[in-house]
């Protein structure tokens, strides 16, 4: 809980901080499949070309066993960029710690200039894993790693255009596909703020960005292989960013999943972002 404390004083007291700038943002996102998530987002400059991040979200899903699935997230993380290479790491916390969660360590090396960047991005997931109590068995615990690397890039099309292109991929230390785990795909495969989409083989994506004089649109497609199943999900989000005032802007974004899983998911979601600092 202290993680969780330390990161609402950072993203709720930044404006009192002597930072070069910062942008904290927060938003709620629903699905379908009676998903609900809420996210606090910000970032703080705190030296020429240093950033601090930070981020917590919680969801809630409905599992089957008349279970209830709540999900909390929290992130901390620097980035610098010593001109054209930069640096960034971080820090999570992410699951429900009566079924499934992980802490997470990620760090990135990329190469950025005016049109171009190209991240490479590596990640480590130490799992905990609890079987509920049935009549049979009691609470079982297991624990699990993973283990992935990644691309990202970002292109300056044109001075209105932007296309980002990103993948991982994953090595797990434990075989989901055998028969016995079929209670882990069962339980945790409900909607797309479930657990499993948390549990992946690989992700890949694309986004195109569109400037419209102040206001942006984005559209994103992405695929992901589930390791417990196997099964894939397609998904597809348009996006719609426009200025609330001089240092604000209100996101609208409206999706659909498609998945071999738990079938097509649409999905809303809406944030706000405040910007200050010099």
């Amino acid at each position: 809980m202290f993680l969780f404390r330390a990161l609402i004083i950072l993203l709720l007291a930044a404006p009192a901080w002597a930072v070069e700038g910062y942008i904290i943002g927060g938003g709620l996102e629903s699905d379908s499949a009676d998903g609900y998530a809420a996210s606090i987002i910000g970032e703080l400059k705190i030296a020429d070309e240093t950033w601090l991040s930070a981020a917590i979200a919680k969801s809630t899903a409905e599992l089957p066993r008349d279970l209830t699935l709540d999900t909390v997230f929290g992130d901390v993380g620097i980035d610098h960029w010593f001109k054209p290479v930069g640096i960034s790491a971080s820090l999570a916390y992410w699951g429900d710690h009566n079924i499934l969660d992980s802490v997470n360590y990620r760090a990135s090396v990329y190469w950025r200039s005016a049109k171009v960047r190209i991240s490479g991005d590596v990640e480590y997931r130490d799992f905990e894993l609890d079987f509920p109590a049935t009549d049979r068995f009691p609470v079982r615990k297991t624990t699990f790693s993973a283990t992935g690397f990644g691309l990202s890039t970002r292109f300056k099309l044109s001075d209105r255009t932007d296309l980002s292109i990103y993948g991982m991929n994953y090595e797990y230390d434990v075989n989901f596909r055998l028969d016995e785990n079929d209670r882990i795909r069962e339980l945790l495969s409900v909607s797309r703020l479930s657990l499993l989409n948390s549990l992946v083989d690989y992700r890949v994506g694309a986004s195109l960005s569109l400037d419209v004089g102040k206001r942006q649109w984005q559209l994103e497609l992405a695929t992901w292989q589930g390791e417990a199943d196997q099964e894939i999900t397609k998904s597809a989000t348009i996006r719609f960013i426009t200025p609330l005032g001089q240092a604000s802007d209100i996101e609208f974004g409206l999706g659909i999943d498609k998945s071999d899983v738990y079938g097509n998911t649409t999905f809303l979601s809406v944030f706000m972002y405040f910007y200050g600092g010099s």
